[in-house]
């Protein structure tokens, strides 16, 4: 977490007495909407403190939200409308693919765009000035999931993926960093595979722990129970870096099927104060506990009041 409240800017683009930010997140489906969700309550929070402490020199933000419904198209399109609205910058996304759309139209644009969530490494084709991003590249977090699994034993790891630039390049990251340490990485093709024939290729080839590289709920939720219910696969351990078990819909879906599932997790141990009481509040507007998305979102207003009121954009 930003350990200081941001607030006040004079931004480049504003309407009215409000200073403008389009927000992107995936609201509905097929995009991951309790993501999508958490996303959008940190970001309305962050507004409100950054509006509490005097908002931008002395102007309120305001949030102007598109859906990004996981369809870079349509981000793309978000992106152009909210630029000509006159928004001051953008934030949020929550997929990385989506995000990497968004961020090319925004860098074509000289839109400034702080993204929330997504992880890809590339997220546009070119060094920009543009575009920026909260959470670590992609690169950096799987390299530190691979390195526990080696660090508990696994050498042999299969990845349930379904098809996407963001699963396969996540794939890739794994098999380049294990492979020079003594492990290896066995594809199972989601868009090809039942969760019953993954259950088999896993008992054929010895695979000591798989990774689910896929949607939710499905195929993830039938792929776990599916595992679970597998005498075979019983000292497999199924792990998702992605941090599809951070939302509580996991838990309620799966029950103790879901736990025990290893992921990565974008916060510190114990938090701050403003951390802490970041926290209560998100899970006031949520009605559960926040996930690091919510945080993520909180975090990227806190940064784009504090840019703006420095002037550097």
């Amino acid at each position: 977490m930003v350990d200081t409240p941001a607030a006040h800017p004079s931004p480049r683009r504003t309407v009215g007495s409000s200073v403008r930010i389009g927000a992107l997140a995936p609201l509905s489906s097929p995009g991951w909407v309790e993501a999508g969700r958490h996303l959008l309550a940190g970001l309305e929070l962050g507004v409100r403190d950054v509006n509490d402490s005097g908002g931008v020199l002395g102007r309120p933000l305001e949030l102007v939200v598109r859906d990004t419904a996981a369809d870079p198209r349509r981000a793309a399109a978000a992106v152009g409308e909210l630029a000509g609205l006159g928004v001051a910058a953008l934030a949020g996304e929550y997929h990385s693919v989506v995000a990497r759309a968004a961020a090319t139209e925004a860098d074509a644009l000289g839109l400034p765009f702080l993204c929330s969530s997504a992880v890809l490494d590339a997220l546009t084709d070119r060094p920009t000035d543009w575009v920026a991003r909260l959470a670590p590249a992609q690169s950096h977090g799987w390299r530190i999931y691979a390195d526990f699994l080696l660090d508990a034993g696994h050498r042999r790891i299969a990845v349930a993926a379904q098809p996407s630039v963001y699963w396969e390049s996540g794939t890739r990251i794994l098999r380049e960093h294990l492979a020079p340490r003594g492990g290896s990485v066995i594809e199972l093709d989601m868009g090809a595979l039942t969760p019953s024939d993954v259950c088999d290729a896993l008992a054929d080839h010895g695979a000591s722990a798989l990774l689910l590289l896929t949607g939710v709920p499905e195929p993830a939720v039938s792929l776990v129970r599916s595992v679970r219910g597998d005498r075979r696969l019983a000292g497999v351990l199924m792990g998702a870096p992605a941090g599809q078990p951070e939302f509580g819909s996991w838990a309620a879906q799966l029950g103790e099927d879901g736990a025990g599932i290893p992921f990565l997790r974008y916060l510190p141990e114990r938090p701050g104060p403003l951390g802490a009481r970041a926290g209560s509040a998100l899970g006031e507007r949520l009605g559960e506990a926040p996930s690091f998305v919510a945080f993520e979102g909180y975090d990227t207003v806190t940064v784009l009041a504090d840019v703006l009121s420095s002037g550097e954009l």
